[in-house]
């Protein structure tokens, strides 16, 4: 699938995507949740498709009671089949995988895309040290999975993801944890860990003491275990967002609406980025305003919040001077070694990207040149591409433009909403 992005002017209010983190971890809330839940502004990427995909086959009972609300009915974990397929989301395979070994029955756990490539050693070397039996093909998927999990002191490398840690806290809070600790080393992407936690809390979950992101300790005392409806609002998007905050401050104006300043995501750190590097922005009560003004270059810390990097490029390209981000050690397991990929896409469109260690230097301000281009099958990849579109020289073609609708299916037609030229076919879903 192809879709050319030609050289527009942006106007308008658009609406923030619903956050495919908030969503995944609200529905992973829902399952352990015995009872009745609420999701209020569902969203519908195929990473939240498949994230009701997985609950439904371990047990949850699912109804679209209207556009924006969904009804979970759980009594916990209790599979209905012995197999969930995670799609191409890493956080579904890392979040429940544990969530899965809290049952007695064995349960194949499957992906599809680069999730096959992306490694799984991490339960290989955990989860039998609580319990449960798993086998994997050397360290990635298929996994296979028997529980019951029993919390136990255990310790864990937090340097590859925050995703393992998040289905670790959520499993040993439905487990029962009391008294035991799960202690981490080197965590990544902290502020996921924050809306981990948040998200357990409005779920009425047994919440651990959080000692500095280093000891996560579930206290000796017994937890309300009282039934009670669960209403959760799943929260605009901040990692789909940034590209529309990106494509304000360089092809506006834009008024940006349904973002939570106070959100625990950590993309919000794109507010901090547009600000260093001069765009023209303002908070106002109903969004957030965009609009061209002349933009230098910045450094940035991408490590906590690596899914940064391709809407950070896009607006590198049109800064003045070299910017630098950090964290680019982040990079590698994602839908495509973004660093390299990024590097590889948008040297077609004229702009040089080097890449030392893990430090990523961008020379901007020299144009952006039409050009085509591929998604190599990852979804902010094919964003940043469109998003750098809107002020190139001349139109840029963007191949296997689909891969968007892992994460945000709307981006094209919300581009047209905004005013600019898309042609191709489209993949409204």
């Amino acid at each position: 699938m192809k879709k050319t992005i030609h050289p527009s002017q942006l106007k308008g209010v658009i609406q923030s995507p619903a956050s495919k983190s908030s969503m995944q971890r609200a529905c992973a809330a829902a399952l352990l949740h015995k009872g009745i839940s609420f999701i209020h502004n569902p969203g519908h990427s195929n990473d939240d498709k498949a994230a009701l995909d997985i609950i439904g086959r371990l047990g949850a009972i699912i109804e679209k009671i209207d556009e924006d609300t969904l009804r979970v009915t759980s009594k916990g974990v209790e599979p209905v089949s012995g197999a969930i397929d995670c799609g191409e989301s890493g956080l579904s395979i890392r979040m429940f995988t544990p969530l899965a070994a809290l049952s007695k029955e064995i349960v194949t756990i499957n992906g599809s895309g680069s999730l096959v490539t992306r490694p799984m050693h991490f339960f290989d070397e955990i989860l039998p040290a609580l319990g449960v039996e798993v086998s994997s093909e050397g360290g990635y998927l298929p996994l296979k999975v028997k529980g019951p999990l029993k919390p136990v002191d255990i310790e864990v490398d937090g340097s590859l993801s925050s995703q393992f840690l998040t289905g670790l806290l959520m499993a040993y809070s439905a487990a029962g944890a009391s008294g035991v600790e799960i202690r981490v080393r080197d965590l990544k992407s902290k502020p996921y860990i924050d809306l981990t936690l948040e998200v357990m809390k409005q779920f009425g979950m047994a919440m651990p003491e959080n000692n500095g992101y280093t000891v996560f300790h579930f206290p000796e005392k017994k937890h309300s275990t009282e039934e009670r409806d669960i209403h959760y609002t799943v929260e605009g998007d901040w990692s789909g967002a940034a590209f529309l905050l990106v494509a304000g401050a360089i092809a506006g104006p834009l008024l940006v609406r349904g973002l939570d300043l106070q959100s625990a995501q950590a993309d919000r750190k794109i507010m901090e980025a547009l600000e260093a590097c001069g765009a023209g922005m303002a908070v106002e009560a109903k969004g957030i305003r965009l609009v061209p003004a002349s933009l230098k270059a910045f450094t940035f810390d991408a490590t906590d919040c690596p899914d940064l990097f391709p809407p950070l490029v896009a607006l590198a390209a049109y800064c003045e001077g070299t910017t630098q981000i950090s964290g680019v050690s982040r990079l590698a397991h994602k839908e495509s070694n973004r660093g390299l990929t990024l590097q590889e896409e948008f040297a077609k469109m004229g702009v040089t990207i080097r890449l030392e260690g893990d430090l990523m230097f961008i020379e901007g301000g020299k144009g952006v040149k039409g050009a085509k281009v591929h998604s190599r099958h990852d979804h902010r990849i094919a964003m940043a591409c469109a998003v750098a579109a809107l002020r190139a020289e001349a139109p840029v073609s963007i191949e296997e433009a689909q891969a968007v609708n892992k994460s945000y299916p709307d981006f094209y037609r919300d581009l047209e909403l905004m005013g600019a030229t898309v042609r191709g076919i489209n993949l409204m879903i």
